[in-house]
């Protein structure tokens, strides 16, 4: 199992495609994954909200990623939550990456992750286009076979690859470029 630890914030997971990617790479053993419940529930939140999934739909998502990955829930961080630097929206997220010992953070909110504030802690926050990509470095043919496998598994409605790949360009671009190369 890796060892590297990740804490994927809630803005990123929103988008079913980089979800998938990001906890397909995660039971790859890619990397550790880490949330926290308030992430979760501000997924929810969102995606009732936002994309006016049904509260059962919503729910039901977060119940099956718990059950996924009931290893990846940081608790015990609250206590942290006052005293870290960045942005009051998002210092629940550096706490809990404090907390499990995060090397990265996984977010689209940069703005509200400074390196300046992160660098105490040796956390670094990238998006999730960057951390794919770092992941594609790792193991190309690893990260090309997850992606195969995503479109295969898509029913509602079913993908192809280049499908899949055309909703992952928008947030991960360069990710994309490098896995389709690879598909050549």
């Amino acid at each position: 199992m890796s060892s590297f630890v990740v804490l994927v914030d809630a803005c990123t997971i929103f988008s079913s495609p980089i979800r998938d990617t990001l906890f397909c790479a995660a039971e790859h053993d890619l990397y550790r994954l880490r949330l926290t419940d308030e992430i979760m529930e501000e997924v929810r939140r969102s995606l009732v909200s936002e994309r006016g999934l049904k509260e059962e739909a919503a729910q039901r998502l977060i119940d099956i990623v718990k059950a996924s990955f009931p290893d990846a829930f940081v608790t015990q961080y609250e206590s942290l939550i006052p005293v870290m630097p960045n942005h009051k929206d998002d210092r629940h997220v550096l706490a809990a990456a404090v907390k499990c010992g995060a090397q990265v953070i996984v977010t689209q909110n940069l703005r509200h992750f400074p390196s300046r504030l992160l660098l105490p802690f040796e956390i670094e926050a990238q998006t999730p286009d960057d951390f794919l990509v770092h992941l594609f470095h790792l193991d190309p043919e690893m990260m090309v076979r997850i992606i195969i496998k995503q479109a295969g598994d898509l029913r509602k409605p079913p993908r192809t690859v280049l499908e899949l790949l055309q909703g992952l360009e928008k947030q991960a671009p360069i990710f994309v470029r490098l896995v389709r190369e690879q598909l050549k």
